[in-house]
């Protein structure tokens, strides 16, 4: 099977209807191009960190923000990854979700970010997203028209162990929608794509946001598509506005997992 995919890359608004808008815009030109199935980035309806603004994503706004990308993906007859959203949950914290919708505008899976991005990177950068978040407990595989897709979101991509779990259990596609900084995107971003694609035999579909931001932060950009052999097969080369479309063929997860089958070496070792 092969089909064609398409990365956003945005520099989501404070508001989230004027979020809303932007991405919609974006996604449209994007499926006027071909693509059927459609990632966007982390932070999709909202990039705020002010814990005190989250008023802002309230309960109300959420089943809303549901209904809006539902009817965007059953419109276009899509399927669509909004790479995530944050989402207030009544009495608790903030939610982290990854929200996958198929082409009928239902909800075919949704994952909360696992790992929160608590990191002092120095020069009084430091952000602590579990003071505002609530982190998830479960990997999530989905099952899509394209085949399996395991769900990740931004700081995942750096704990190994979840994309090999996620691959020995039926994934072909690993998608990292992401909000990088900077400083770790220049220093990181590209290596730790590629190396997730390269030890999976998998393709890697990683929406970033780009530019600098309302609530002070500054965004990597750089989205990327990166097939089973670690090569770039789409790239946002800077942190502008847009998004890129790449052909994904079924065949090439299996003619590289063939090429160089190392699941098969796992091997357990004692420690002396």
């Amino acid at each position: 099977m092969k089909f064609k995919a398409a990365i956003i890359q945005t520099n989501t608004a404070n508001e989230p209807v004027e979020a809303f808008n932007q991405l919609a815009e974006l996604v449209r030109a994007a499926h006027k191009k071909g693509a059927q199935f459609i990632a966007t980035p982390e932070g999709s309806n909202l990039l705020e960190r002010d814990p005190e603004k989250f008023a802002q994503i309230c309960p109300k706004w959420g089943e809303s923000a549901y209904s809006k990308y539902s009817e965007l993906a059953k419109e276009l007859g899509i399927t669509l990854l909004i790479g995530s959203a944050l989402f207030k949950i009544e009495g608790q914290k903030a939610v982290n979700r990854s929200l996958l919708f198929d082409k009928n505008g239902a909800l075919i899976a949704q994952y909360d970010k696992i790992h929160l991005f608590d990191v002092n990177l120095g020069n009084g950068m430091e952000l602590m997203e579990s003071r505002s978040y609530e982190a998830g407990n479960r990997a999530i595989l989905a099952d899509t028209d394209f085949g399996k897709i395991g769900l990740s979101i931004c700081y995942d991509v750096r704990f190994a162990e979840l994309y090999r779990m996620l691959c020995q259990n039926g994934a072909q596609f690993l998608t990292i929608p992401a909000a990088f900084t900077v400083p770790t995107g220049r220093a990181h971003w590209e290596t730790l794509l590629r190396a997730r694609a390269i030890e999976n035999s998998a393709y890697v579909i990683a929406p970033a946001q780009g530019g600098m931001h309302k609530d002070g932060r500054q965004t990597f950009g750089h989205s990327m598509i990166i097939n089973p052999w670690g090569e770039i097969i789409a790239h946002i080369d800077n942190d502008e506005t847009g998004f890129a479309i790449a052909q994904i063929d079924h065949e090439e997860v299996n003619e590289a997992r063939r090429k160089i089958p190392a699941w098969n070496l796992n091997k357990d070792f004692d420690l002396p």
